[in-house]
């Protein structure tokens, strides 16, 4: 690993075991008067005990061998914790989808409810491609994928999303969509209601419509009892069948603390400080 330049010119790999010998010998044979050659390999054994501990050598030529080895072990250790990286970063397709931008009112379904088929009746006649995009959610490798087209992986992808939808709506009627649920209202991941009287009332999300590409989703106040449209265009386009139209209501009903008190107040128009007549 590291080399000791012998008087004569020749160079030969040495182990700090051998040297520490080769001290031994001398020191015997001479105690009092250390010969040059001996000082040169105890300067030697230093710096092999310094490069082990962490320490530069007092050798400049043995520096700068020292400083090349741990730059290309630096870089290897870049290069594994790349790998490592690269790696970790897969995620499942769930988690894909929710953290998508546009997605922030879903919540994750649980794998054992998707596996239930007694929760999906009904659904494979609503979604194409049914058991392609069941399995994409669930993560489980398809022996018929690779016979796909792209544009059919397209399809499939589409599918996959609509079918999460579907399965969403009735998981959140349920305890564990209820309390994630919670979570997010807790959060105010669905904004607050728009109206100055409500004060900055969290809302829930609502579907006008239980049937696919109705109508896209909203948020419902429940201070003023209306629905309004989400503040972020992407949420917009969200269909308003993933979530339905008995969520919120069931969710306050379940959750009877956190419904507001209505609000009594309500915006007066004037002309010259005189109310309007109302015809």
């Amino acid at each position: 690993m590291y080399r000791e330049r012998i008087p004569g010119g020749s160079r030969s790999e040495v182990t700090a075991v051998d040297r520490k010998h080769r001290i031994n010998d001398s020191l015997e044979k001479h105690p009092e008067r250390p010969s040059p050659s001996t000082s040169r390999a105890d300067v030697k054994e230093k710096s092999v005990h310094s490069v082990l501990l962490g320490k530069a050598p007092s050798d400049h030529r043995d520096s700068g061998r020292h400083k090349n080895n741990c730059s290309e072990e630096s870089e290897t250790d870049t290069e594994e914790s790349d790998v490592s990286g690269s790696e970790g970063d897969d995620t499942y397709w769930i988690s894909w989808f929710c953290n998508l931008r546009g997605n922030e009112f879903f919540c994750e379904v649980d794998d054992d409810y998707i596996q239930d088929d007694f929760n999906l009746c009904g659904l494979s006649s609503q979604v194409p491609y049914y058991d392609y995009a069941l399995d994409l959610i669930l993560d489980v490798e398809s022996s018929h994928a690779d016979m796909l087209t792209e544009e059919q992986n397209e399809l499939v992808e589409s599918a996959a999303e609509m079918l999460y939808g579907l399965i969403h709506s009735r998981y959140l009627l349920t305890s564990k969509g209820m309390a994630a649920m919670l979570e997010k209202y807790k959060n105010i991941d669905f904004g607050r209601c728009p109206r100055v009287y409500c004060c900055g009332q969290p809302c829930l999300p609502v579907g006008q419509s239980d049937i696919p590409r109705a109508s896209t989703v909203k948020i419902y106040c429940p201070r003023c009892k209306d629905i309004y449209y989400p503040r972020s265009k992407y949420q917009g386009k969200t269909d308003g069948a993933y979530f339905g139209t008995t969520f919120p209501h069931l969710f306050l009903m379940t959750y009877g603390h956190l419904k507001p008190q209505n609000t009594s107040q309500s915006y007066v128009p004037r002309v010259f400080g005189f109310k309007i007549h109302k015809n």
